[in-house]
């Protein structure tokens, strides 16, 4: 960064310099700028330190780092990838109690993180961003937050998929006289011992959720439309000698985070390139089924109608016998509308019910955020991709954003493996982007729409072999085009190699002058 632009950033960080033409605003500007202290946000945080950027800021609208960790609090929640692969690499950790980590353990080791490598006063918490506007004279980012203004010479989205929950337009909701409120933000201050409550979705919270509240409450009714596929979780305690082992011996912890990673890429096989394998771990999800739920009339309306795989596969040793509780009861008819105490289902039946809870799920493919995204033509995100669908360059990169990045965007999720092996791999992508435009004087970079459409082709193209679509679903993996702009289409390994460098070639480029 040149002495002018440290002064600027200096100044405006103290509060004394104001945008031309307007009031007393103060404009905070930095070289980056972050929106979202979440996994990946931490992570580019962490990188910028270690190349020695100091120049950036991360803007989290919660009140403290973790992002869907911090804000998934509800009964049962934990992590469905092991422990020792949900980490990241440059920060191990050898004091996991479990093999399946749940919430508050992770949440700890994220702010741990944050906290070892010294970056929280890099964040400005509880601060949310209403809009972000690219000026092509200036060659910046304008955004609007609820904590003033900032300009910013790189946009890093770091907002992820699972932080917009999804509340169902079920007419009466908003008439219901009890307590209702979704999985990803629960009301701890309701207290459901002894109440008739409705679970509402049998996701990857629902089935965490469900068995957590059954010992609690009175009644419980789980209300869903389609039957996932449920395998086993296996989750188990961690021996004292193993804690020591990962703390003390060489290598020993990167060799079992190594075995575990590639003993689930192998998954991939399945998922990506032959779903007929699929098939065998239907077979043993069916068996499972039979001698968790005896009663075969709930066994049949347990049972997906779809390839295993297509959607997202849940692990639980708890959800299927707990429907053998006689308090707990499943609810397959669609829902016709809510009333003040109940809820009415398509087949005319009344539900009497004290509390509701929303496990259905975020917005992912229809993010919010995207109506605040504003590119060099104007246009928001979102209006964007309701032309031309979620296309992406490598998840990272959008034809009319320039100098804008995403971390965790379109078709990077994985069925099968750790989502921060893909975040790390981006942010080697973003950094080598970063690296490259201060090396060159780069003023700005944006992917060439052929470059962009090209890649596209190559996903879909990819996908339409997967389980995902062929496996006879509709999921939250498909976007209002139909198209699965959500899955990376084969090993992660894949995204690590061609992430590995930024491939100036694929933008456009426009350099700076003197000064």
């Amino acid at each position: 960064m040149s002495p002018k632009n440290q002064k600027k950033t200096t100044d405006v960080l103290l509060g004394t310099s104001e945008r031309a033409g307007s009031s007393a605003e103060p404009i905070r500007h930095t070289n980056i700028l972050v929106i979202g202290g979440g996994l990946a946000g931490l992570a580019a945080a962490i990188r910028f330190r270690r190349e020695g950027w100091n120049d950036f800021l991360i803007l989290e609208r919660g009140d403290d780092v973790g992002g869907t960790w911090r804000d998934n609090t509800y009964p049962g929640a934990a992590c469905d990838v092991p422990s020792h692969l949900y980490s990241y690499s440059f920060a191990l950790n050898p004091n996991w109690s479990r093999s399946f980590s749940q919430q508050t353990e992770i949440q700890d080791y994220i702010a741990g993180v944050s906290r070892r490598y010294r970056v929280r006063d890099k964040h400005v918490f509880g601060c949310e961003v209403l809009s972000a506007r690219w000026i092509e004279a200036a060659a910046e980012w304008e955004v609007e937050t609820s904590k003033g203004l900032f300009t910013a010479d790189i946009l890093v989205g770091a907002f992820g998929a699972l932080c917009e929950p999804s509340r169902p337009d079920i007419p009466g909701i908003d008439t219901f006289a009890g307590h209702v409120f979704h999985s990803a933000r629960w009301d701890h201050k309701t207290d459901l011992t002894g109440k008739k409550v409705a679970v509402i979705g049998t996701g990857a919270s629902g089935i965490q959720i469900v068995p957590a509240l059954a010992p609690k409450v009175a009644e419980l009714e789980v209300y869903q439309r389609t039957a996932p596929w449920v395998l086993p979780r296996l989750d188990r305690r961690y021996s004292r000698i193993e804690r020591l082992a990962c703390k003390y011996v060489p290598f020993y912890q990167r060799f079992v985070r190594s075995a575990i990673y590639w003993a689930h890429e192998a998954q991939a096989i399945a998922l990506t390139k032959n779903p007929v394998l699929m098939k065998p771990v239907g077979l043993f999800s069916r068996a499972r089924l039979r001698h968790a739920v005896p009663d075969p009339a709930l066994r049949r309306r347990l049972t997906p109608d779809y390839g295993v795989g297509c959607k997202r596969i849940l692990l639980s040793n708890t959800y299927y016998p707990t429907f053998r509780q006689d308090h707990v009861s499943l609810v397959t008819e669609g829902i016709s509308e809510i009333r003040e105490k109940s809820i009415v289902t398509t087949d005319g039946a009344i539900h009497d019910t004290d509390a509701i809870v929303l496990a259905t799920g975020f917005q992912v493919t229809d993010s919010p955020t995207y109506r605040r995204l504003f590119g060099k033509d104007g246009r928001s995100l979102g209006d964007v991709f309701d032309v031309v669908g979620r296309q992406c360059y490598k998840g990272t990169s959008i034809a009319n954003f320039p100098n804008m990045f995403l971390l965790v965007g379109p078709n990077t999720g994985l069925g099968h493996n750790s989502m921060i092996f893909m975040i790390e791999s981006q942010v080697n992508y973003l950094a080598d982007a970063v690296a490259t435009m201060k090396r060159r004087s780069i003023r700005s970079v944006e992917v060439r729409t052929a470059a962009q459409e090209s890649f596209s082709q190559m996903l879909q193209s990819k996908l339409s072999r997967t389980i995902w679509n062929v496996g006879g679903c509709s999921s939250w993996y498909l976007d209002k085009h139909g198209e699965n702009t959500t899955m990376w289409p084969g090993f992660s390994y894949e995204f690590r190699r061609i992430t590995r460098k930024f491939d100036i070639d694929a933008y456009h480029v426009s350099t700076r002058g003197p000064e």
